[in-house]
């Protein structure tokens, strides 16, 4: 299988298969068409069929409007999947994942949300 990377300078997204993790680094502060690729390579995760899932974002340092409402989508994608092991572990120092984390139970009820 082909590595599922998107990245630039700012920033890093990509999906460790044998892990069944989807690692976010850096800042992303895209428009909502330059969130497609993302939004691409995370539509494929799901179409492995991975057996558990988890997004590991503890290096994201920011995620704007944009990007959530991106994870917003592919938590619903996810629970359409019916995937049942989700998690997310996110970093307790950043504000911002605390709030907008917390909010994928409403789209994902079953995802474990986990802060450090």
């Amino acid at each position: 299988m082909e590595v599922m990377e998107v990245r630039d300078s700012n920033y890093r997204v990509w999906y460790d298969e044998k892990a069944h993790t989807v690692f976010f680094e850096g800042s992303l502060r895209l428009t909502t068409a330059e969130y497609e690729p993302i939004s691409k390579l995370l539509t494929e995760v799901i179409q492995t069929h991975p057996p558990a899932l988890t997004l590991h974002m503890l290096e994201l340092t920011f995620l704007n409007s944009s990007g959530i409402n991106m994870l917003y989508k592919f938590a619903i994608s996810l629970r359409k999947s019916g995937l049942e092991q989700v998690s997310v572990t996110g970093s307790a120092s950043s504000p911002w994942q605390s709030k907008s984390l917390s909010n994928l139970k409403k789209f994902l009820p079953v995802i474990e949300i986990e802060m450090r």
